[in-house]
């Protein structure tokens, strides 16, 4: 940590009192674990576990200004952090932009309302819901929320209990739920028509389909830096030269440019045969994840149905390196997005095309490799440049279609926050439209991906 930012957690610590310390672990739980925020006891603690989170640091105190912000400390925020409360203001109104959920958001604002009456009143009607020293008079109405929390009485999607009690006690802020519940079903609907969950032509490949309906609308947690590792297996030079890639080391310049903006640590092999194709899978498999968010994979070679060739010619099964992934296998990245992104061919055949403008005046090549089936398990997403026994093809000069696009569309809609099935989608629509070498190309996503995956963009 730089002497400039210990200062500045410093000064800040020394100038909060108990009750701040309490609201901010509060506003802090869909980042920290319960447990810990429990054994904290001070701010300078509570300030280092935020750094260990990667949720704050040297160039990064978004999080910090927005949790001051909520707790009314303008005066730190001023003083200390450059901000005021306008600016504040004008920053969370942008979509996306506020760390701290809106349900801990009203929760906390109802808490800051209620005046010490009502909140005995409270109590009162939760005595035969909640252990009675739960509801000393010393409890803070923020305790009570938790203590409703940890015994099912609350949660984000279910808020009734909370507005039957204020109903009683203070029916005006009953109001602020009733808006809240109205928000979030708007903004539920508006999710539902703009960014698809799970997409696949073949719905038996959606094992997770029913599970991802109820996650409908929720995102998967994008707040450590780095995001987690992009590996990219890249096969270019054939032992057999007649089969040599051209063009696929600018589809690997193409993917490293995107994911290191978007803050992975980007890592590509080159040229590896079967056998360490396999290698480095597993050994990417075994890595400790849990202070990352997300792993991806990127294989461009040639292949045949289902499988991808090393530079040997020596075919591997892409479920096997899919199955690498699963929970089981790799429990740091359990509840994680796992993408795998294959450049390959997955067969011969040639879907017929209609007279369109020509895509390249380049040469156009023909990848080889697959995909029937995935492992049923949750937070998979496979992009494939091409269905089942049909062609891939990449131009020898500038790369593949499908990775090229897929580069282009991040870079243009990941600003947008629109999520990763939703940019796929978009590439298979370009692709789709395209004219290569009188065929026509057509991409595949497989996903049981259970929330939106959105990468964040550096500010």
């Amino acid at each position: 940590m730089s002497t400039e930012l210990r200062k500045l957690l410093f000064e800040v610590s020394e100038a909060l009192v108990t009750d701040e310390l309490a609201a901010l672990k509060f506003l802090s739980l869909e980042h920290v674990p319960r447990r810990k925020l429990e054994a904290i006891q001070d701010p300078k603690a509570f300030f280092e576990e935020l750094q260990e989170k990667d949720l704050i640091g040297p160039g990064n105190l978004s999080f910090l200004k927005e949790l001051l912000y909520w707790i009314n400390r303008i005066d730190l925020l001023t003083a200390h952090l450059g901000s005021s409360r306008e600016e504040m203001e004008r920053e969370l109104q942008v979509q996306g932009r506020a760390q701290v959920s809106a349900y801990r958001q009203l929760l906390y604002g109802i808490a800051e309302d209620l005046i010490p009456g009502d909140v005995r009143s409270v109590k009162f009607l939760l005595q035969k819901k909640l252990p009675k020293n739960k509801l000393q008079e010393n409890a803070s109405m923020l305790q009570v929320f938790l203590e409703m929390e940890i015994n099912g009485l609350i949660k984000e999607d279910n808020l009734t209990m909370l507005k039957d009690i204020l109903q009683r006690v203070r029916p005006d802020l009953k109001k602020k739920i009733d808006a809240y519940e109205e928000k979030r079903k708007e903004n539920y609907s508006r999710e539902e028509v703009r960014y698809p969950v799970s997409v696949s032509a073949h719905p038996e490949e959606q094992g997770a389909e029913g599970e991802a309906a109820k996650q409908h609308g929720k995102i998967y947690k994008m707040k450590n830096n780095p995001h987690g590792y992009c590996l990219i297996l890249n096969n270019y030079k054939f032992k057999n030269p007649l089969h040599n890639r051209e063009g696929t080391v600018q589809d690997g310049e193409a993917v490293k440019k995107v994911f290191k903006w978007l803050q992975f640590e980007t890592v590509e092999e080159m040229n590896l045969e079967g056998q360490k194709i396999r290698e480095t899978v597993k050994e990417y498999s075994k890595k400790d994840h849990r202070n990352m968010d997300c792993f991806v994979c990127f294989i461009f070679s040639h292949g045949e149905k289902d499988k991808i060739k090393g530079v040997d010619d020596e075919c591997v099964n892409i479920e096997e390196l899919v199955s690498c992934f699963t929970g089981t296998n790799c429990p740091s990245l359990a509840g994680k997005p796992k993408v795998f992104i294959i450049q390959a061919c997955q067969g011969s055949g040639h879907h017929p095309s209609v007279t369109v403008e020509a895509d390249s005046s380049g040469h156009l090549e023909v990848d080889a490799s697959p995909l029937t089936s995935i492992p049923d398990k949750a937070d998979i997403l496979i992009g494939m440049s091409t269905v089942e026994d049909y062609p891939s093809f990449r131009n020898c000069e500038t790369g593949s279609v499908y990775i090229q696009s897929l580069c282009k569309k991040m870079e243009l809609l990941c600003p947008r926050r629109v999520d990763l099935t939703a940019i796929l989608t978009e590439v298979n629509n370009e692709v789709a439209g395209r004219e290569l070498a009188g065929s026509k190309q057509m991409p595949k996503i497989t996903s049981t991906l259970l929330k939106q995956l959105i990468f964040e963009v550096p500010q």
